[in-house]
C-alpha cells in the first residue's frame, strides 16, 4: 500500500511535479526565504523612487503600460524617463513573484510542517493582491489613500516574510521555547501596534506632502487636504511612543534577563528606530528632499522587519537536544 505522502502527490498535480525535483537543503530554504524578505522590502523602496521622480503615471494604465501597448512606447504626453522608471518597477514584480514561487516549491518539496507551508503560500497570494491594489492605484490617478494602502500592504508583507524566514530556520521536530515572560511579549506586541499607527500616519503625511507621484498640470493628483504640519506632529507622536516602548523593553530585559539573541535583536530594532527618527527630522528640516524619502521608506521596512524578528525570537522552536542543553532559558508562559 502507498503511504500518505504518495497518495497526496498522486492526488495533487502540483505536489506531484514538485516531488520530481531534488529536495532542497535547509540552507537553500533559508536563502530563498531571505530573498523573499529582500524582494518584498525592495519593491516598496523602488516604489518610493517611482513616487519621488513623479513617474507614478509613467505607464498611465494597468496591466498594460498604455491602452494599446504592454510596454513603454513613444508618447508625447509621457516622458520616456518616467515610462522607464514605472515600467522598470513593474518588471521587478516578476522578481518578487519568482521568490514567492520558489519558497512555496522549496518548503513543499522539503516536506516542512504545515505552519511553514501556510506562511509560504501566503506570500504569492498576498503578492497577487498587492499587484491588483497597485493597478487600482494607477487607474484612480494615484489617489493618496490608494497609495497609502499600497504602502501599508507592503509593510504587512515584510512582517509576514520575516516570520516565514524565522519558521523556515526552525526545526520542525523541535519544541517551542518561551524566552521572555508574557508581559514582555505583550509589550512587544504593543510596540508593533504603535509602529502600525506611525506607518498609517506617515502615509497621511505623504498624502499631503510635496511628492504626489506625478506633476501633470492638466490633471493634478488629488492630495490629502489637511495641514501637513499637524500631520507631521501626529506621525511624530507615534514614533516617539514606539521608541519609548523599545527603551522600556530594553530596561525590562536587562532587569529580567534573557538570551543574548533576544537582547541583540532588541538593540538592532532600537538602533533602526532611532536612525529612522533622525531621517524623519532631517526630512522636516530640509523640506523633504527626494533622496531622503527613499531612505525613509527603506527605514520603515527595516523597522517592521526587525520588530517582527524581535517578536518571533521570543518564542522560537528549537531542537529538543538544544532545549535540554539550556534549561535555564525556559520561561513559564
Amino acid at each position: 500500500m502507498p503511504d500518505g505522502q504518495d497518495l497526496a502527490t498522486r492526488r495533487n498535480p502540483f505536489t506531484w511535479l514538485v516531488f520530481r525535483l531534488p529536495e532542497p537543503s535547509r540552507r537553500l530554504q533559508v536563502g530563498i526565504a531571505i530573498a523573499v524578505v529582500l524582494t518584498q522590502a525592495g519593491i516598496a523602496v523602488t516604489g518610493s523612487i517611482v513616487r519621488v521622480t513623479s513617474s507614478g503615471l509613467g505607464c498611465p494604465t494597468w496591466p498594460k503600460c498604455f491602452p494599446d501597448s504592454l510596454t513603454p512606447t513613444s508618447n508625447s504626453n509621457v516622458a520616456g524617463f518616467h515610462q522607464a522608471i514605472e515600467f522598470g518597477n513593474r518588471m521587478l514584480t516578476y522578481v518578487v513573484v519568482a521568490a514567492a514561487a520558489a519558497i512555496v516549491i522549496a518548503v513543499v518539496r522539503a516536506g516542512r510542517r504545515r505552519e511553514v507551508k501556510m506562511y509560504a503560500w501566503f506570500i504569492p497570494g498576498s503578492t497577487i493582491v498587492q499587484a491588483i491594489v497597485g493597478g487600482i492605484t494607477v487607474r484612480t490617478g494615484l489617489l493618496w489613500w490608494t497609495v497609502a494602502i499600497h504602502m501599508l500592504l507592503s509593510m504587512a508583507m515584510v512582517w509576514i516574510s520575516v516570520l516565514l524566514l524565522e519558521k523556515v530556520r526552525q526545526d520542525d521536530a523541535g519544541s517551542v521555547r518561551v524566552l521572555t515572560p508574557a508581559p514582555i511579549r505583550w509589550l512587544t506586541a504593543i510596540s508593533a501596534v504603535v509602529l502600525t499607527g506611525a506607518l498609517i500616519a506617515g502615509t497621511m503625511v505623504t498624502g499631503a506632502g510635496p511628492h504626489a507621484g506625478d506633476k501633470s498640470a492638466d490633471d493634478p493628483v488629488k492630495r490629502l487636504d489637511e495641514p501637513i504640519v499637524d500631520l507631521v506632529h501626529f506621525h511624530a507622536d507615534f514614533v516617539i511612543a514606539y521608541v519609548s516602548i523599545l527603551i522600556a523593553l530594553a530596561f525590562a530585559l536587562l532587569a529580567l534577563g534573557t538570551t543574548q539573541q533576544v537582547r541583540r535583536r532588541l538593540y538592532v530594532v532600537l538602533a533602526v528606530a532611532v536612525a529612522q527618527g533622525l531621517i524623519g527630522l532631517i526630512q522636516y528640516w530640509t523640506n523633504v528632499p527626494a533622496v531622503l524619502v527613499v531612505f525613509h521608506v527603506a527605514g520603515a521596512a527595516a523597522c517592521v522587519g526587525t520588530t517582527a524578528a524581535l517578536w518571533a525570537g521570543q518564542r522560537p522552536r528549537t531542537a529538543v537536544r538544544e532545549a535540554d542543553a539550556e534549561p535555564s532559558t525556559l520561561v513559564a508562559k
